[in-house]
């Protein structure tokens, strides 16, 4: 049987709204004040970003921890090119993993990469259905 999420968001006035998640948080959603909202909140294509990031990021370490790798610090840039015409989307994504330490397995980092972008992660999945990829790993030797 398939899993599925229901999420419950609620209208907080002016643009603003609360979403939960199946974790049991809460977020507030709000557009910028230029647009007519408070600034108060996350705005919700940035959030896309931020779900793939951290979708991508926990099968990376996930992988990290499973090969023993030595990591110092570890994280992902994502930078996405919005549309003109409406309805507004993202059309390219680049998506930069940079790992930082003394001795950076680069193989194996690039493998666990590789693995999370091919076979693991979900919403790199449904992005791919609507955008061009670029992916890049960077290793910052200390």
């Amino acid at each position: 049987m398939a899993t599925t999420n229901h999420i419950s968001t609620k209208w907080l006035g002016n643009m603003a709204f609360e979403s939960n998640n199946p974790s049991g948080h809460n977020f507030k959603i709000d557009i910028a004040k230029e647009d007519g909202g408070d600034s108060s909140g996350f705005r919700p294509k940035a959030l896309m970003l931020s779900s793939l990031a951290g979708c991508s990021g926990l099968d990376v370490a996930s992988l990290m921890k499973k090969m023993k790798l030595e990591v110092d610090n570890f994280h992902i840039e994502t930078i996405a090119n919005l549309t003109d015409e409406h309805p507004k989307y993202y059309d390219a994504v680049e998506i930069e993993y940079h790992f930082y330490g003394a001795n950076l397995n680069e193989e194996k980092l690039q493998k666990a990469v590789d693995l999370s972008i091919e076979k693991y992660c979900g919403v790199m999945e449904m992005f791919r259905k609507f955008a061009k990829l670029e992916i890049k790993t960077m290793f910052h030797h200390k």
